[in-house]
């Protein structure tokens, strides 16, 4: 959905829809809380002008204003939220004179103030009781009772020290998956150390038992032919058995599931700023094909990270009953690409296995990767993936 979205809606990376979004709610989650301006219209009622020609025209200048205050506390970059929320105060204390309906923006403003990154809560519980006290200070003076006006206070204090302790919960949830993401990361990275250093363990091993043993064949060669070759024959077995040891650490060493590889993304580019939209479904690929299949996503995702300039990164993998298909998509800069290390390892990985490479412009702005590898019928032998030079690529 976001990438079919024109730039100039998409919310910023850092803000809080975008925040609401990768918790998994929809767009427009955040935008039904406007329900609650249903006070603008219902005010008039208890007040002596009721619904007078001015409420008309007040309310039609000033409630789209607010509206896109609103929205933009939603969707801008974190930095701009406290300008925005103290742009909807300024809003109601504008209009208090001839627009009591305006006070629901300031409790809107008032709420929205809690998006901002406060160093400690009382700094925010302080700055809610200096706006109140304005605006009691200021409503006194145009004459509005104390009975009408008692409420502000306690409204704005309690829903808007609620709703930021909410959404600092949202904030440590959403860090405690990053931090989880990031142990399982680390553990299968020192599992694959832990097997590069049985594997240099083993080769030293071994290649000191071939070369005694070719050095007493080559000794007994002259005068024991028979025993010569009984160590030639011992030395094959032992370089077979040595054979069969190495690939299968090597395939330890390079395997890379699709999981790890999502979750050292999400750290790479929400490190960033750069939001990670993944629609990757439980399937059950081939070790192999995974293999290959995370290790160009870990490839797509540091050129983005390197080279994209982009703000958003949507990772797709499906599949169907001919091949499995990962798309890699940015909304970058986009432009052409020069082959480097990097893709042309990709693509080898993906040839020896029947797949293909293809890299593409992006429907709306940026570049699309798209990885596919065919499905493998039961029993297929499997085939070794090279190891290739891990690359960048430049734009």
């Amino acid at each position: 959905m976001s990438a079919a979205m024109p730039a100039w809606i998409r919310p910023a990376p850092d803000s809080v829809m975008a925040h609401s979004v990768r918790r998994g709610q929809p767009y427009w989650a955040e935008l039904i809380h406007l329900l609650w301006t249903i006070w603008v219209f219902v005010v008039p009622m208890f007040t002596p002008q009721g619904y007078d020609a001015r409420w008309w025209v007040l309310t039609a200048l000033s409630y789209p204003l607010f509206a896109a205050l609103y929205v933009g506390t939603l969707m801008l970059p974190a930095r701009w939220v406290p300008a925005c929320a103290a742009a909807m105060l300024v809003l109601c204390l504008a209009l208090l004179p001839w627009y009591p309906s305006g006070m629901s923006y300031f409790v809107f403003g008032c709420v929205m103030l809690g998006a901002h990154r406060w160093r400690r809560l009382w700094h925010y519980v302080a700055v809610l009781a200096v706006a109140n006290v304005v605006l009691l200070g200021w409503a006194r003076t145009l004459g509005y009772p104390w009975a009408s006006m008692a409420w502000m206070p306690v409204t704005t204090l309690v829903v808007a020290v609620l709703v930021h302790f909410e959404r600092m919960r949202h904030l440590k949830d959403a860090a405690l998956r990053l931090s989880q993401d990031e142990v399982r990361r680390l553990a299968a990275t020192a599992e694959r150390e832990r097997i590069g250093r049985d594997l240099h363990d083993l080769l030293g091993h071994t290649l000191s038992l071939v070369a005694l043993k070719a050095d007493l064949a080559g000794r007994l060669l002259p005068r024991d032919p028979a025993a010569a070759q009984r160590e030639i024959e011992e030395l094959g077995q032992v370089a077979r058995d040595a054979l069969g040891q190495v690939r299968r650490a090597v395939t330890g060493i390079r395997a890379a599931a699709l999981a790890a590889e999502l979750a050292a993304a999400r750290v790479l580019l929400e490190g960033e700023g750069i939001a990670l939209d993944v629609q990757v479904p439980e399937a059950a690929l081939p070790p192999e094909q995974e293999t290959v299949l995370a290790l160009c996503l870990r490839e797509a995702v540091t050129n983005v990270h390197r080279h994209a300039r982009a703000s958003r990164v949507r990772v797709a993998l499906a599949g169907d009953a001919r091949q499995w298909r990962l798309s890699v998509e940015d909304d970058g800069r986009g432009g052409a690409i020069r082959p480097g290390n990097g893709l042309d390892g990709m693509r080898e990985r993906l040839q020896v296995l029947g797949g293909s490479l293809r890299i593409e412009p992006a429907p709306v702005r940026g570049t699309r990767l798209v990885a596919e590898l065919p499905h493998w019928r039961a029993g297929a032998e499997a085939r070794a993936v090279p190891a290739g030079d891990a690359g960048t690529d430049t734009p």
